[in-house]
């Protein structure tokens, strides 16, 4: 299985618990897709448990809002011994499908751990 820039790795649609006191989707919630998303091609990667050791420099260019059915694209950036740096951008469907908005991206680092939740070196390829 490969992950690129072509097929989400996740589709979700915010729940109205998930709305905020403007009628935006919490900022939280997205970060959690993108954890998700970006863990599930960390973990792959690593063939085995990983975990997020940074996000760097997330930032919110167009709000979420209720009815958006949000996708959510993943690719590995960059590999080192251990870790692994995952782009992840996330884009908005609205207006049934007429309109599609990219409201983050971030990069986050992963770590590959070993059965006593130490790094571990990541597999060749």
């Amino acid at each position: 299985m490969t992950f690129g820039k072509d097929e989400p790795v996740l589709r979700v649609v915010p729940r109205p618990g998930d709305i905020n006191a403007n009628g935006h989707i919490f900022g939280g919630w997205v970060l959690s897709q993108m954890d998700i998303a970006a863990g599930i091609v960390a973990s792959h990667r690593a063939q085995g448990a990983v975990a997020t050791v940074a996000i760097e420099a997330m930032e919110f260019i167009a709000p979420i809002l209720l009815h958006d059915i949000i996708s959510v694209f993943a690719r590995i950036e960059r590999t080192g011994r251990t870790s692994m740096g995952i782009r992840i951008e996330v884009v908005a469907t609205r207006n049934r499908g007429a309109e599609q908005v990219k409201v983050t991206e971030a990069l986050f680092t992963f770590v590959a751990l070993d059965d006593e939740a130490r790094p571990r070196p990541l597999p060749a390829v």
